[in-house]
């Protein structure tokens, strides 16, 4: 063996002893075992597990933080964190600090053009100071009307399956409904009619436009579109890692060209999706921007100009942005979704998303979620939803009594006001978004060395006492929400149980939450350890950095959930059904979908056994977002659905 060679191997022996013997700083820091010490723990940082139980026990094992090192080699590490003094330092006051991953980024700006989930930096703050008010409470107030027409017509087509007779659908007034109701509960999957109806309400309140979901004889390639974008994009989860890399590296021609090559369906299919996205958003945005001009709306299917009164999103955002500043105002680009055209020889119409459909895909995805889990726990505590279906009950008549309103109390309609005052529902809603909130996890980069500080201080491995952990440049941080959701510290030792009495006094009013809890969502220096909640079950001084009732759900700080007092709002209107309640300034279209179904129709887990005996069980796997499956043998694991057993509501449905 010649001389070089030999001075070869042994610098490179030298240098892979150097590397096994090397420590990343937050190594320090006690974690699960590793399974090899290359690929780390068996956490694949892009393909997550599905049970939720596993990132609940991190905390417990480990206090509040753990180093995982997912399978892409050693010198990867990721620090797993639910420390509310770190959460705040990550999202509130060193967020430019901690952003989102190159790979975040750069997907959803693929897909969704340059909005508010795909930039960064000072753009991305002039985008939130335009926005922040069309999303304001105000805003969001006018929008109620819209969902209680849609919720209603929901109830009837779910109530019109439960009898022989099928209702009259005549939008946009109610249904009407001739029919004679059988008391023996039927097996309905849940799951796609609400879809239908979050699509329908979520259009309508975002785009001033309807795509007649709720009517399944009418096909809409946008519903579609919509539908398939969160299944097309978990289908690519194993090559996003991939995605900042080709994009700085291969030029857009050879991009599509390599797209149209390659045998990756999966693709094809989501480029098919964003195609129909954009092209239906671009034609919306044009019409609307025609409107604000001076020009008539077109007549046509869809056209809702006369029943939103230019109270949607989109009209407000225009109006808005119109009126903004030179400096502060957002090119059509932004709000559209920048289009990226390659040669005309490959063209296709764009790589991107709209603005619009970003805030649809987000509202539709979480809205839905909850929905359908709410009514899985109600159907699974039959308790407690009559005693929401009570509570429900016992506001409408009394708003009928004072209105001098004749008629069944099933079909009053509630108002804003009235709404919120339900402590019940609120109570539901809020445990609900706690316990079960639809993303997990969030990562985080870290781009400059930095110290970590802790609210509880933790041991090393060597025994050292630490109030703070020093994090490198690079390394990746796992926002736990569920795991700070569940924080015993604050929400006691059944803080993973289920229990909505934690939100009311003994009274069984609603706790009130201090307006702090909401303040800082943009970089403010507030304290976030001052007593804001007056639970008396909550140990006083922790306060996490969210934006919504001390829990993480909707995050906190300039990143946070611009649209989380819709979502609440929605999630509300469904409780109608089932009788939920916003008592504070933030109604979510849920609950009115809620108290509207709960009126009228009683839920229950799945009964009849098929020709094996099998009963479906529901079962919720997370894979980014919380999916609802049936277990097998029943089921297969894997087709998402809530099959639920429906009745029409009995005298004996109450407490």
């Amino acid at each position: 063996m010649s001389l070089i060679a030999l001075l070869f191997a042994a610098l490179l022996a030298y240098s892979l002893a150097r590397f096994l013997k090397s420590k990343h700083p937050i190594e320090s820091i006690p974690g699960p075992a590793k399974d090899s010490w290359f690929t780390g723990m068996s956490l694949p940082t892009h393909s997550l597990p599905t049970d939720p139980t596993l990132f609940r026990q991190l905390p417990s094992a480990v206090p509040r933080r753990t180093p995982v090192q997912p399978r892409l080699g050693r010198a990867s590490q990721q620090l797993y964190v639910s420390d509310p003094l770190a959460l705040h330092h990550i999202v509130v006051k060193e967020q430019h600090v901690y952003t989102e991953t190159d790979m975040f980024i750069t997907g959803n700006r693929l897909i969704f053009g340059e909005g508010l989930i795909s930039t960064l930096g000072e753009q991305h703050k002039r985008q939130r100071k335009m926005l922040n008010p069309v999303f304001s409470l105000a805003n969001m107030r006018d929008l109620l009307p819209i969902i209680q027409p849609i919720a209603d017509r929901l109830s009837s087509i779910l109530q019109s399956q439960l009898s022989a007779n099928r209702c009259v659908f005549s939008p946009p007034s109610r249904s009407v409904c001739s029919h004679s109701f059988t008391s023996a509960a039927k097996e309905i999957n849940v799951l796609p009619w609400l879809s239908r109806g979050a699509l329908e309400y979520i259009c309508q309140a975002a785009l001033g436009h309807s795509f007649d979901a709720l009517d399944v004889d009418k096909d809409s390639e946008y519903l579609d579109a919509i539908r398939n974008l969160a299944p097309s994009t978990l289908r690519l989860l194993m090559i996003r890692p991939f995605i900042p890399f080709i994009v700085r590296n291969i030029p857009l021609y050879w991009r599509n060209k390599i797209l149209d090559w390659a045998p990756l369906g999966a693709l094809r299919d989501l480029r098919h999706v964003v195609q129909i996205m954009d092209t239906t958003s671009k034609k919306i945005f044009a019409e609307k921007k025609a409107i604000m001009q001076g020009h008539s709306e077109p007549v046509r299917a869809g056209g809702l100009r006369s029943g939103m009164k230019g109270k949607d999103i989109m009209s407000i955002m225009l109006k808005a942005n119109m009126s903004s500043s030179d400096a502060d105002r957002l090119t059509d680009e932004e709000l559209l979704g920048q289009m990226k055209q390659v040669p005309k020889s490959h063209a296709r119409p764009t790589d991107t998303l709209t603005l619009f459909s970003t805030v649809i895909f987000a509202g539709f995805e979480t809205t839905t979620t909850a929905i359908c889990r709410i009514l899985w726990i109600l159907a699974s505590k039959p308790r407690v939803q009559a005693r929401l279906r009570s509570e429900v009950r016992d506001a409408k008549r009394n708003y009928a009594l004072v209105h001098d309103i004749t008629g069944p109390w099933e079909d009053i309609s509630l108002p804003y006001d009235v709404l919120m005052e339900l402590p019940y529902l609120d109570a539901i809603v809020r445990e609900t978004l706690r316990v079960h909130p639809p993303t997990s996890l969030l990562s985080r980069t870290v781009r400059a060395d930095t110290v970590l500080p802790l609210y509880r201080p933790i041991k090393s491995v060597s025994g050292e006492k630490l109030s703070a952990i020093a994090i490198p440049k690079g390394t990746t941080v796992i926002i736990s929400i569920l795991a700070a959701n569940h924080n015993k510290d604050l929400w006691g030792e059944d803080a993973s149980e289920w229990s909505p009495d934690r939100w009311l006094n003994a009274a069984g009013k609603r706790v009130p939450l201090n307006r702090h809890s909401e303040a800082a969502t943009e970089g403010g220096e507030s304290n976030p350890y001052s007593t804001t909640e007056k639970n008396p079950e909550m140990e006083s001084e922790i306060k996490f950095p969210g934006v919504y009732a001390n829990m993480m759900t909707f995050l906190g700080g300039g990143r946070a959930c611009i649209g989380f007092k819709f979502a609440e709002m929605e999630i509300s209107k469904a409780r109608r059904i089932g009788a939920m309640n916003r008592a504070d300034a933030n109604t979510h279209p849920s609950e009115q979908v809620l108290t509207t179904l709960v009126s009228r129709i009683h839920f229950a887990l799945p009964s009849t056994a098929d020709e094996d005996g099998n009963i479906k069980e529901v079962y919720w796997k997370m894979n980014g977002l919380q999916v609802p499956v049936v277990r097998p043998p029943a089921g297969d694991d894997v087709t998402a659905q809530v099959p639920l057993d429906l009745r029409v509501v009995q005298p004996g449905d109450f407490v």
